[in-house]
C-alpha cells in the first residue's frame, strides 16, 4: 500500500492526513507557491464553520477548474454541493466563488490535465496521467470537476 493511499485509506484522510492537509491549506493559502496550488474555503455542511482544503488548480482553455482525486464522497465536494457552490478560493488573494460541476462527457480533458500538474493524486486515480483521453472517458463519472466562475 502507498502512503498516499494509507493516508486517504476508505476515501477519507487519515489523522496525519488531516494534519497535513492542514499545513498545506496554510501554505497554499500564503501565495509564496505557485499559482496552481490553493486553499478552498467553504462552510461545512453540518459544523456551518468555514473548512479549508488544499487543492490543484487546474488551467484548461482559459477556464480553472477544481478536481476531487478521492471522488464524490469527499468533505469538500459534500460541502460545495450543500453551499450551492458557494466557496473561497484562497492563494495570496481572497476570491469568492461560484463552483459549477462540469457534466461527466466534458471531464476526460480536465482529469487528464489534472494528472499532469498534481501527483499526489495520481495513487487515487485507476488512469495513467499518459493514458489516451478515451481511457480518462470511462474514469470521468467517478471524480467531479467543478469550474471556477468568480463572483463580484
Amino acid at each position: 500500500m502507498t502512503l498516499h493511499r494509507w493516508l486517504y485509506r476508505d476515501g477519507r484522510p487519515n489523522l496525519v492526513a488531516k494534519i497535513l492537509n492542514r499545513g498545506w491549506a496554510i501554505i497554499h493559502s500564503s501565495g509564496i507557491f505557485p499559482n496552481w496550488l490553493v486553499t478552498l474555503e467553504v462552510v461545512g455542511r453540518k459544523s456551518g464553520k468555514m473548512t479549508s482544503f488544499p487543492l490543484a488548480l487546474i488551467m484548461l482553455n482559459g477556464e480553472r477548474y477544481l478536481v476531487s482525486m478521492l471522488g464524490g464522497e469527499t468533505n469538500w465536494v459534500r460541502n460545495v454541493r450543500a453551499a450551492d457552490g458557494a466557496a473561497r478560493l484562497v492563494h495570496g488573494i481572497r476570491e469568492q466563488v461560484l463552483l459549477h460541476e462540469v457534466r461527466v462527457d466534458q471531464r476526460a480533458p480536465i482529469l487528464k490535465a489534472y494528472l499532469g500538474i498534481a501527483p499526489g493524486a495520481r495513487p487515487h486515480v485507476s488512469v495513467n496521467k499518459d493514458a489516451p483521453l478515451s481511457e480518462f472517458e470511462k474514469i470521468a463519472a467517478l471524480y467531479p470537476v467543478f469550474r471556477l466562475e468568480v463572483v463580484k
